[in-house]
């Protein structure tokens, strides 16, 4: 329970970082507990989405030789936004894409920080 919780805290603080770093994405009521309910959101579309979106999309994965993920990612961030209820904003697949590389990059240094990565448990 303890790592669903600081997952989630991480998914709301990359968020905020995109919403900060890229101009074409912003966040509407930008208080905590919207930052909360959108990391909520995405989690649930990176969890039951994207592996659907990810399996059908493997042969151009390949092909690309793994850019196409990026595309994903930013497919995943115009999902949450669109599930959002106006409270995420993503103008274009060019700002959805560079929010997934600066969320993805967000996640991988704070989960690393948090130990979030080990398979210890």
């Amino acid at each position: 329970m303890t790592k669903l919780l600081l997952r989630l805290a991480v998914n709301a603080i990359a968020i905020f970082v995109a919403a900060n770093v890229l101009p074409g994405i912003a966040v509407k009521g930008g208080d905590v507990g919207t930052y909360l309910i959108l990391a909520i959101i995405f989690g649930l579309v990176n969890a039951l989405v994207k592996p659907i979106v990810s399996a059908l999309s493997c042969p151009l994965v390949l092909v690309t030789l793994g850019l196409f993920v990026l595309v994903v990612n930013g497919m995943m961030l115009m999902l949450t936004a669109s599930f959002s209820d106006g409270r995420l904003i993503v103008e274009g697949w060019g700002t959805a894409i560079l929010g997934g590389i600066v969320m993805g990059l967000v996640n991988v240094v704070l989960e690393a920080i948090l130990g979030l990565n080990r398979k210890d448990d």
